[in-house]
C-alpha cells in the first residue's frame, strides 16, 4: 500500500470517529437504555397487634340458656382472659389488594349469676352460681382493587367475608348439685369495605379502614372500624397506634351473640 492510500484511510477512520462524537454529544445515544420498573410485583406486610378493648352486649352460653347481659371494660376483660391473639395481614399486587384480620381470645368468667334450668333441674328462679369459659375466633378475608392510587392518596374497595366461631365451656352449680356443658357454634358473613391511607410526612401516615356486612345471611348485622396513626421507623419496620371497633348481632337456632368490642389499639408491622 503507498503513503497515499495509508493517509487517506487514517483520515477515513478519523471523520467517523469525529461523527460518531458529534452524534453522542448532541444527546443521540448509540443505543436506547431499557428502562427497568424497580416497583415489587408483591408489598406484604404483617401486623401483630395489641387490642385494649372492653366487651358489652347481650350472650347465650349455650343453645335455648338464658340471654345474659355483659358490661365489662378492659381490666375486666384482661381478669378473666386467659389467651389472646391479633395479627393483621395486608397484601398488594399492582392495584389488586387482599386484607386479612385474625382474632383468638380465651377467657373463663367465674362470675355468672343467674337462674339456669336448663342445666340443673331445679325450681324456677333458683340461682346458680358457675364458670363460663369461652374461646372465640374470628377471621376477616378481603380480596378488592386500589381504585384511586396517588402519592397523596390512596383507596381501596374490598368484599369478603367474616367467619365466627363459638366455643363455650359452661360449669354450673346450686345446692350441691353440679353440671358441665359443652357446645360451640359458628357462622360466616359477607362483608364489603374501604381502606384509605393518606400520608402525611415521609414517616408519618393516617390509615382507615371500614367494613359491614352479615345482611341476614349469618348475622342480622356485622361492622367494624379502624383508625390508626403510623410511623415509620426503617423501609420494614414501624409502628401504629389507633382505636377499633367490631360489633356483630347474631341470634340464631337458640344461640344469641350480641356484643361489641371497642378499645384502643397498638401494632408493629413488618414490611416484606
Amino acid at each position: 500500500m503507498n503513503r497515499y492510500a495509508v493517509i487517506l484511510a487514517l483520515a477515513a477512520a478519523c471523520g467517523a470517529q469525529a461523527v460518531r462524537a458529534a452524534d453522542l454529544a448532541a444527546g443521540q445515544a448509540e443505543e436506547p437504555v431499557p428502562v427497568v420498573d424497580e416497583s415489587p410485583a408483591w408489598a406484604l406486610q404483617i401486623t401483630p397487634y395489641m387490642w385494649a378493648a372492653g366487651l358489652k352486649g347481650d350472650i347465650s352460653p349455650f343453645r335455648r340458656g338464658p340471654t345474659i347481659g355483659i358490661e365489662k371494660p378492659f381490666s375486666d376483660v384482661m381478669d378473666d382472659l386467659n389467651f389472646g391473639g391479633f395479627v393483621n395481614v395486608w397484601a398488594r399486587h399492582d392495584r389488586f389488594v387482599f386484607s386479612g384480620d385474625m382474632m383468638y381470645v380465651d377467657t373463663t368468667d367465674s362470675r355468672a349469676f343467674g337462674p339456669l334450668p336448663a342445666l340443673i333441674p331445679l325450681p324456677p328462679g333458683t340461682v346458680v352460681e358457675g364458670s363460663v369459659d369461652t374461646k372465640q375466633f374470628m377471621a376477616t378475608l378481603q380480596g378488592g382493587y386500589r381504585v384511586i392510587d396517588t402519592q397523596d392518596f390512596t383507596l381501596d374497595a374490598l368484599a369478603g367475608a367474616r367467619f365466627w366461631h363459638i366455643s363455650n365451656d359452661v360449669t354450673v352449680s346450686a345446692l350441691g348439685i353440679s353440671r358441665s356443658y359443652g357446645e360451640s357454634f359458628g357462622w360466616v358473613d359477607p362483608v364489603v369495605g374501604v381502606r384509605a391511607f393518606l400520608p402525611i410526612t415521609d414517616k408519618l401516615s393516617v390509615q382507615a379502614q371500614a367494613d359491614i356486612g352479615g345482611f341476614g345471611a349469618g348475622s342480622d348485622l356485622t361492622w367494624s372500624a379502624l383508625a390508626t396513626v403510623n410511623y415509620t421507623i426503617t423501609d420494614r419496620f414501624s409502628v401504629s397506634a389507633g382505636y377499633k371497633v367490631l360489633d356483630v348481632d347474631y341470634d340464631r337456632g337458640g344461640h344469641v351473640y350480641d356484643t361489641r368490642l371497642s378499645g384502643p389499639v397498638l401494632g408493629v408491622t413488618l414490611r416484606f
